[in-house]
Order: structure tokens, then C-alpha cells, then sequence
């Protein structure tokens, strides 16, 4: 009886950690996997699980839930003709190549240091979206050679590490390299999908002792499930909002909040 209530909380909280990632999600236009992997990481300390690798766990089930979402995402998209498809051939062995080395180092780490990086990662995004202006540019086109072959692994490896689709680096770097905004969050759609499919399928083969129940690999399967389906619902009010508002100030006010849990994480991470 006490284990089918820990199961009926665990699924209420899941349903409501769901619902509010799709709308942030489609009114601030932020990929939902950071929301995910910080209600994950609290919603299952919460309930007592506490494996040193708890982080692992809220990294590969955040992605596994990129999988469906980007996948809707990038043929929504895609029937508007706003995917660069020559941009995500031309880099998507830099990027499955960098979110595999992502994998690798996951496994390796403690929930604690994945945390430290976690939290420094959040920090950066947070920080980026409440200074970041849309006329910052580093070139006048998508960079190719050396430039590619480095920063095209890095966008996969810190996305696994965040547990994240294409949306919080993607787009900067898509637009910071003077790709229009609407064609840079099409485009890093499709990166996340080339992000978290072969990260999810890497990470079924990572165990995690202490697991909620319905874990297979690092992946919850009953998060996932919940979590997709309410992020279906609810994706499409939050970008109802976002036509009906200016999501500018809340980008920045989301910005400062992202910042600030993040700063908590690396207060719990360290000790403090």
C-alpha cells in the first residue's frame, strides 16, 4: 500500500513537472529540458532517492523526452520550410560525436560533480538570456573547417551534460553566426533530436543503483511517458501565450530564476 502511494505522488508530480515544462517551453521558446532536469533532480530527492547517480538519471530521461518533442517540433517546422537542412547534415557527426563523449563522461561522474556542472552550464544560459542581445554576431554566415569540427562537438557534449536538446546552444550559436532567428530555433529542433538519440540509446546501457521504480538503463520510463504526454498538451497554450504577449521581459525574468537555482545547485553540490 505505502509503495502504490509513492507511486500515485510520484506520478502527480510528474503529471505537474510536465505541464509547466511545455508551457515554458512554447511561451519562452527555451527547450523544456532544463526545467525537466531540475524538477526531476528535486521531485525524486523529495521522494527519498538519493543514488550518486541521480543526476544521470534526470540527464537521460529529460533527453529521452527531447526525443519525441524535437521529432514534432522539427516537422512542424519543416512543413513551414523554415529547417536549414544543409546546416544539420553538415553537422550532425561533430554534434552525435560530442553528445556520445557526453554520455561517457556522465557515467563516469558522481550526481555531485555532475551538478557543479550542471549548475555552471544553467548559470551561463541564465545569464545569457537576461543580457543576450538578438544584434550580437560573431560572423556573417555559418562557420565551416576548423571552427565547425570544434564547436559542433561541444554543442552535443554540453547539451548531454544538461540534459537538453538544440534550443539553449543551438540557437545562439545559429544566430550569433547571423542565421534569422525563426530559421536558428527550426534548425536546432532537428539538433535535438541528433543530440538525444544517441545519447538515450547509450545511456540504456548505464545502470543506476537505488532507481525509481519503472527505470531501464538511466532512463525513467514512467517520467518519460507522463512527462510527453502532458508537454504535448501543454506546449501549444504556452505558445498561444507567447502570441497573445511580449516574451521578452519574461525571457529575462525567467533568465534570473534559471541563474538563481542554479546558483542553489552548486551551494548543495559543494556542500554549503
Amino acid at each position: 500500500m505505502e509503495d502504490m502511494m509513492l507511486l500515485l505522488i510520484m506520478g502527480a508530480m510528474l503529471l505537474v513537472i510536465g505541464a509547466i515544462a511545455g508551457v515554458l517551453a512554447g511561451l519562452l521558446g527555451v527547450g523544456g529540458g532544463i526545467v525537466l532536469v531540475l524538477a526531476f533532480f528535486y521531485a525524486f530527492n523529495a521522494l527519498g532517492y538519493d543514488s550518486p547517480q541521480l543526476m544521470q538519471l534526470c540527464l537521460a530521461t529529460s533527453l529521452a523526452t527531447i526525443i519525441v518533442t524535437s521529432l514534432r517540433s522539427v516537422f512542424a517546422h519543416d512543413r513551414k520550410g523554415a529547417v536549414d537542412w544543409s546546416i544539420l547534415r553538415t553537422w550532425a557527426i561533430g554534434i552525435v560525436i560530442g553528445a556520445l563523449a557526453g554520455v561517457f563522461v556522465a557515467s563516469l561522474l558522481r550526481s555531485a560533480a555532475l551538478q557543479m556542472i550542471f549548475g555552471i552550464l544553467v548559470a551561463v544560459v541564465g545569464v545569457y538570456m537576461i543580457f543576450g542581445q538578438s544584434h550580437w554576431r560573431l560572423g556573417r554566415r555559418m562557420p565551416t573547417g576548423i571552427t565547425r569540427a570544434v564547436l559542433s562537438p561541444v554543442v552535443g557534449f554540453l547539451s548531454v551534460l544538461m540534459g537538453i536538446g538544440g534550443g539553449s546552444f543551438g540557437v545562439p550559436v545559429m544566430t550569433l553566426y547571423n542565421v534569422p532567428m525563426h530559421k536558428a530555433v527550426a534548425t536546432a529542433s532537428g539538433f535535438g533530436v541528433i543530440i538525444a538519440v544517441p545519447s538515450v540509446l547509450a545511456f540504456l546501457m548505464v545502470d543506476i543503483p537505488d532507481a525509481p521504480p519503472f527505470t531501464f538503463g538511466s532512463v525513467n520510463l514512467l517520467a518519460f511517458a507522463l512527462v510527453v504526454a502532458m508537454t504535448l498538451i501543454t506546449t501549444p497554450w504556452g505558445v498561444t501565450l507567447a502570441h497573445r504577449m511580449d516574451p521578452q521581459p519574461l525571457r529575462k525574468i525567467f533568465g534570473i530564476f534559471l541563474t538563481l537555482v542554479a546558483l542553489n545547485m552548486l551551494r548543495q553540490a559543494v556542500g554549503l
